[in-house]
């Protein structure tokens, strides 16, 4: 029996497009233990929301699994069929999705939407499963729990919605809750309620998180461990002490550096990462970072560098590790030519 609640072991999944193969998971690696939260963090297209999908089955069209290894819960992923995926589906792992105001149907009450995840999964009965989403409801923050089941999706606030997401997400009290982008819709300070409720029935419920969003301050309040995902690949992984406070790879301290700073000086400004995403279709030979990397190497254009372990948690995908680890053992390390480097880069 594994230790990991979730086990994802070299996914490579691509989308096969009538312009070509779609690179979008390249030798993505994530476990989660019973009871952790998992935060991804990265830009737009970097295959945080993929990663999350394909443990459920649910690759869109013409998304296609090529390789790799993925468990969850004692299952193996790879040979489920989809009526086995939909009975796990639900009851075992649930997803809150970023735009709750798209995710709920707006031809039926939330009293009926709630009430069909647990009939579908359960084995109470019309009066019970009425019970039990009042109960949900109770638990997620909503007041007046019998009047809201009446109402449509259109009735509610954009809070209330998300705690409805919840609530639905919840209702089988599952093993692993995936939140994609749970609070972008949001105001801060519903954001800040919606995620201390997640934290809250975490505790109560016993279930991992898994965390993706694009905002590193949520990961920071909520996650434990942090991974950091560019162009289809983990880049960095480390507890969020290490992503925080001792940050290897050059993409990750462009994140942290272009975060508000509660401490700084007025005026100051924030440092963007320069450049744009690498196109998926005719991605770099090298590392996927260099040509917005200041610190691009000529290695660093032409293969992808090997993971640099700095203890038993963190590492990263970086020539710059590579380059530390081989001088501190006295080995003949890359050449730095940035400059060189960065001409080539922007020539690809």
């Amino acid at each position: 029996m594994s230790e990991y609640l979730v086990n994802i072991e070299d996914e490579r999944l691509s989308f096969f497009t009538p312009a070509g193969e779609v690179k979008a998971l390249n030798g993505v690696t994530i476990r989660v233990k019973e009871g952790e939260v998992l935060g991804i963090v990265g830009e737009s297209g970097s295959g945080k929301s993929v990663t999350a999908y394909s443990l459920m089955g649910l690759t869109a069209y013409p998304g296609k699994l090529i390789g790799g290894q993925l468990y969850f819960n004692g299952h193996h992923i790879n040979d489920m069929t989809e009526k086995q995926m939909r009975k796990m589906r639900g009851n075992e792992v649930s997803i809150i999705f970023q735009d709750p105001m798209t995710s709920l149907n707006p031809v039926y009450t939330i009293g009926n939407q709630i009430r069909e995840v647990i009939l579908l999964h359960t084995d109470k009965t019309k009066k019970e499963a009425q019970e039990r989403a009042i109960e949900l409801l109770k638990l997620v923050g909503i007041n007046e729990p019998e009047k809201r089941l009446k109402q449509y999706p259109h009735e509610l606030s954009g809070g209330m919605r998300q705690r409805v997401m919840i609530a639905i997400a919840l209702a089988c009290e599952p093993k692993l809750l995936i939140a994609d982008e749970p609070t972008t819709a949001l105001d801060v300070t519903i954001q800040a309620q919606i995620l201390e409720l997640m934290i809250e029935l975490k505790e109560k419920l016993g279930m991992a998180i898994i965390m993706i969003t694009h905002d590193l301050g949520i990961v920071a309040s909520t996650c434990e461990r942090i991974a950091v995902m560019y162009a289809g690949n983990i880049v960095e992984y480390g507890t969020t002490e290490d992503i925080f406070y001792n940050p290897k790879h050059e993409y990750t301290k462009g994140l942290i550096r272009s975060i508000p700073r509660m401490d700084a000086k007025e005026h100051t400004r924030l440092i963007p990462i320069e450049g744009t995403p690498v196109d998926m279709l005719n991605p770099p030979k090298g590392c996927k970072f260099a040509s917005r990397c200041e610190k691009c190497m000529k290695i660093c254009l032409t293969e992808m560098p090997p993971v640099t372990q700095f203890d038993e948690i963190h590492y990263t995908q970086c020539w710059l590790n590579q380059k530390e680890e081989m001088e501190k053992n006295g080995q003949a390390a890359p050449a730095a030519d940035s400059e060189e480097a960065k001409g080539g880069a922007a020539n690809e």
